[in-house]
């Protein structure tokens, strides 16, 4: 079966497509930023990587969420409520831990259908 890389990098990539199946890497905003525009900032960036791979988030199957700080859980689900299709929403997980830099607010990884 052929897996196709999409936007990949020496560490990592941006996504992998395997057996009818996107997977995303975690998706990290601007540090510093507020929690909601870097919330609004990961969703344009997982709108981008599902379409590079041919899908997009009508098709998402599960995101996990982890947050610096589980007091922005509301904010953060503000902007996640108004980008996710009604009737649509994946499977969901989210925590709070401590993210690779100090002014990250927030990380989705993602899995979606092709």
């Amino acid at each position: 079966m052929t897996i196709k890389r999409i936007d990949t990098g020496p560490r990592m990539s941006g996504a992998v497509v395997h057996n009818g199946t996107v997977y995303l890497s975690g998706q990290v905003g601007t540090p510093g930023e507020s929690v909601g525009d870097q919330t609004r900032e990961v969703l344009r960036a997982i709108d981008s990587l599902l379409a590079a791979a041919g899908t997009d988030k009508t098709r998402l199957l599960s995101a996990t969420i982890w947050l610096a700080d589980i007091a922005d859980f509301s904010e953060m689900n503000r902007v996640w409520d108004a980008w996710v299709p009604k009737g649509q929403a994946p499977v969901r997980a989210t925590g709070e831990s401590r993210l690779a830099a100090p002014g990250y607010k927030v990380e989705i990884i993602a899995i979606a259908a092709l």
